[in-house]
């Protein structure tokens, strides 16, 4: 699970390889706008229009080769994996 706090952090839990764990990221988890999520994955839309992956990063939590592309970023959508 995810939940966005009032003032923008993103609070996570559960298994810690499906994105329970966003230690990893969580200092570029501020004035978080959006979440979605696979059943292994989370990416964030933050305030600026960059996106913020975690989770499996086989299965979509580690969006490196993409991140160049992810500016101004209004929406997201997800599959089941």
């Amino acid at each position: 699970f995810a939940a966005i706090l009032a003032d923008g952090p993103v609070v996570t839990w559960g298994y810690p390889d499906s994105g329970g764990d966003n230690s990893k990221v969580q200092g570029k988890l501020q004035n978080v706008k959006q979440i979605k999520a696979t059943c292994v994955a989370f990416a964030a839309i933050v305030a600026d229009g960059s996106v913020v992956t975690w989770g499996n990063p086989d299965l979509g939590g580690n969006s490196a080769e993409v991140q160049s592309q992810l500016r101004n970023v209004q929406q997201i959508q997800s599959t089941y994996r």
